[in-house]
C-alpha cells in the first residue's frame, strides 16, 4: 500500500499528550504532527529522530502534517500509525496473501463481539469456521533483530486475549497477529518483564486453542506491503 502523499522528512522535537508531536522541517519551520498511535512508543519518541510525514490539505483535520514513519540510524524504518497497519493487512487478507488465512473470501473490519469489544477483523468463507483476527501493531526493539509487544502494560490487551479463548473454546477460530512494523526485526518475543498480566492472558488463550502468527512488513518513505511470516517465542507457562 502506498503512502497517498508523498511524505516529507523531519526531525523530531517532542512528542506530548499521546497524539501530538512537535517536529523540524527541512525548511527550518516547526510544525506540530498528528502521532496516531496511543501506545508509549518506547525508544522511537527521542528528540533529534529522523521522521517522516504526511502533508494533508483536508480543512476537516486540525493538523496539517501526520507522523508515518521513524527513520532509523542504521537506515531501517519503523511505522508508528497503527490505523495503517490495519489497513495494510485488511489490504492483505483481502488479496489472500496471509498464508495462515488465505482460505478465507470475505473480511469484515471492526466488527462488535464479546462484551463490549470489537474484532479487528472478522474473516469468513463457506465450509469454513468465521475466523476472529486480533492485530497487535509491534514496534519495540530491545535487542537487535527482535521485536517485542507489549510496550507498555496494556489491560486491553489482555481482555482481548480472554475473549479470543472464548470465541475459540466456541468452536472458532480465533487468531492473534503480531503485525511487526519494524525492518530491522527477524523475530517476535512477548515483554513479560513489561506486562506479566498480559503475557499470562496470551498462554492462557494459546492453551484455549488461540493461534499466535507474526508477520514482518517492508516499510520505506512509499509505502508499507506485508512481509513474511516471522517467528514469535512464547513466555515460559
Amino acid at each position: 500500500m502506498e503512502f497517498p502523499t508523498p511524505l516529507v522528512p523531519a526531525t523530531l522535537i517532542r512528542r506530548y499528550k499521546r497524539f501530538l508531536a512537535d517536529c523540524r522541517l527541512s525548511d527550518g519551520r516547526e510544525i506540530t504532527a498528528h502521532c496516531a498511535n496511543p501506545g508509549s512508543m518506547l525508544g522511537l519518541a527521542v528528540e533529534g529522530t529522523r521522521v517522516w510525514l504526511e502533508p494533508n490539505d483536508d480543512p476537516k483535520r486540525k493538523l496539517d502534517f501526520g507522523w508515518r514513519l521513524v527513520e532509523h540510524t542504521d537506515g531501517h524504518f519503523t511505522g508508528v500509525d497503527t490505523a495503517l497497519a490495519n489497513r495494510m493487512l485488511k489490504t492483505a487478507l483481502e488479496a489472500r496473501e496471509v498464508p495462515a488465512l488465505a482460505d478465507y473470501t470475505k473480511v469484515r473490519p471492526e466488527v462488535k463481539y464479546g462484551e463490549n469489544s470489537r474484532i479487528d477483523f472478522l474473516l469468513s468463507a463457506e465450509g469454513l469456521p468465521d475466523a476472529y483476527v486480533e492485530v497487535k501493531s509491534v514496534t519495540l526493539c530491545r535487542r537487535p533483530g527482535v521485536a517485542e509487544f507489549p510496550d507498555a502494560r496494556t489491560t486491553r490487551g489482555a481482555r482481548h486475549m480472554y475473549e479470543l479463548g472464548l470465541m475459540a473454546r466456541e468452536g472458532y477460530r480465533a487468531v492473534v497477529l503480531f503485525l511487526v512494523q519494524r525492518t530491522d526485526s527477524s523475530e517476535v518475543k512477548i515483554a513479560d518483564d513489561i506486562d506479566p498480566d498480559y503475557a499470562r492472558a496470551l498462554m492462557a488463550a494459546y492453551g484455549a486453542g488461540v493461534e499466535v502468527v507474526a508477520h514482518s512488513t517492508n516499510i520505506s518513505p512509499r509505502g508499507v506491503t506485508l512481509g513474511p511470516v516471522l517467528p514469535v517465542t512464547l513466555p515460559v507457562p
